[in-house]
């Protein structure tokens, strides 16, 4: 069985029971890291983390899981709908607002000195003439325009300060991560040719297959293993641990020799 870390005490009871559930599952079909990988679409590493409690499985790669080990997907999806909830409100409770900064208060500037009255001594500069009544309006006019476009070009620089100065969203690219073929679908058709059995999948060929096989002769040596009673796990066409477990058993019990490999003579004792 593996050695797993353990698991973080901030776990909710359903987060710790769907990760003990999928760490069970993998130790019964005698799964590694790579085989998950391989089986599931999710990496070795994705798997590490989501058997560590660190990160929350998929509803995908739960289901994978489930299938690969001939699990009912139905409890374990229901836990992990549960864990998502819970997953999700704990992350937003560990969200840390940003305090606001102190204004520091400006000292208030001290009143200037009102200026000494100057007595003038001589003969004193004749005040300036008043402007002309007609052109006053002019003055005046020119003087609000001028006002109103230092006003708008004001307005327009502290937009332009703060469009710079505003912080741009960093778009995140998704994870490039390669889309798993998906595996072929086989179904057992099992019936009685020439006398002996087959499941309609590989056109009666009894080729030597070995652990770590794929293919249509893997899927028709699971359907017959089924057939005669012994559950290979899922009928994917690829020669695991449940498969291997399979072999070995009718083997066993068909007195032949075990080795976990389907060849001549366990593939006739299997057609019957």
């Amino acid at each position: 069985m593996s050695r797993y870390k353990a698991l973080s005490a901030e776990l909710d009871p359903c987060e710790r029971q769907l990760v003990e559930r999928l760490r069970r599952l993998k130790d019964q079909g005698e799964l590694t890291m790579r085989h998950l990988a391989a089986k599931t679409g999710y990496s070795a590493k994705s798997w590490e983390r989501y058997l560590g409690g660190t990160s929350l499985p998929p509803r995908e790669a739960v289901e994978a899981l489930a299938r690969i080990t001939g699990a009912d997907p139905v409890p374990l999806l229901a836990l992990h709908e549960i864990a998502a909830d819970t997953w999700d409100s704990r992350r937003a409770r560990n969200v840390v607002e940003p305090r606001p900064a102190t204004q520091e208060q400006e000292p208030e500037p001290e009143p200037e000195p009102e200026p000494e009255p100057v007595t003038l001594i001589g003969p004193t500069t004749p005040p300036a003439s008043a402007p002309a009544p007609g052109r006053f309006p002019h003055i005046a006019l020119t003087a609000g325009v001028v006002a109103l476009a230092v006003a708008v070009l004001a307005a327009l620089l502290l937009m332009l300060r703060l469009d710079d100065g505003a912080p741009q969203a960093a778009v995140a690219a998704p994870p490039s991560t390669a889309a798993a073929s998906p595996s072929p679908s086989y179904s057992c058709r099992i019936s009685r040719v020439d006398g002996r059995w087959s499941a309609g999948i590989n056109q009666g060929r009894n080729d030597e297959i070995v652990y770590g096989a794929t293919g249509a002769d893997v899927a028709e040596a699971q359907c017959l293993l089924r057939r005669a009673g012994i559950s290979p796990g899922g009928i994917d066409g690829m020669f695991g641990p449940l498969t291997l477990r399979a072999v070995k058993s009718f083997q066993q019990r068909s007195g032949l020799v075990v080795d976990g490999m389907l060849g001549p003579r366990s593939w006739k004792a299997l057609r019957g």
